[in-house]
């Protein structure tokens, strides 16, 4: 009998990532099916607009990564009920521009499904490229982002008090804060701080969303 949920993803996707993880984290089986990044025509067809994921439930469709993430945590007890706090958030943000600049160009150069026709990982350079600057550059050149995110890790660290929920009790700062952390994994010469490799490791088994670690760039 197949799982009565299905995910349309990219591997690559940090708000794939987030619906992944509360499957995991809820104990709730769902079959993975990854489209093709140049794809336009089934999410077209399932929501009326290119995007992922998107949830297939009963022959309806949802995108939207954190309504999934609400509605699946919504079924039985819920397991995201600790505190956000503006710390976290603001730590997200000024790991974002860096982490995406060094993390696009690896993507488009990873081993990954939705990039298995020459088409599709063409088509995402040309989409991409622009917000970031050259993919070519940014492989050879990174040191400047990667020092930054080097630094800002450190300041994490502090953040973080338990290496099972950055704020003790699981919450939607996990499903943000792993989400930044799986896409940091496909980066090399990341140096985490003990507090937040345990952290990772953690919520990685938990939610059974594997790292990026065996092939990062």
């Amino acid at each position: 009998m197949s799982a009565p949920y299905s995910l349309y993803l990219y591997k690559h996707c940090p708000f794939c990532t987030k619906a992944r993880m509360i499957f995991g984290l809820k104990n709730i089986p769902y079959e993975q099916r990854i489209l093709l990044n140049d794809d336009v025509d089934g999410p077209v067809r399932m929501v009326g607009r290119k995007v992922v994921p998107i949830l297939e439930e009963d022959g309806t469709f949802m995108p939207e990564s954190m309504d999934i993430v609400t509605h699946i945590d919504g079924i039985g007890a819920p397991v995201l009920t600790g505190e956000t706090r503006s710390e976290i958030a603001d730590w997200l943000q000024k790991a974002g521009k860096p982490l995406y600049r060094l993390f696009l160009p690896r993507a488009a150069s990873a081993p990954l499904p939705e990039f298995a026709t020459t088409s599709a990982r063409a088509g995402f350079i040309q989409r991409k490229e622009p917000s970031v600057g050259s993919f070519s550059a940014l492989l050879v050149d990174g040191t400047p982002e990667l020092a930054e995110l080097n630094v800002l890790l450190k300041e994490l660290a502090g953040l973080i008090r338990a290496s099972d929920a950055v704020n003790g009790a699981l919450s939607t700062d996990d499903i943000h804060l792993f989400a930044h952390l799986h896409s940091l994994s496909l980066i090399r010469g990341v140096v985490y701080p003990p507090e937040v490799e345990a952290y990772r490791q953690t919520l990685s088994k938990r939610s059974r969303v594997e790292l990026f670690d065996d092939i990062a760039v």
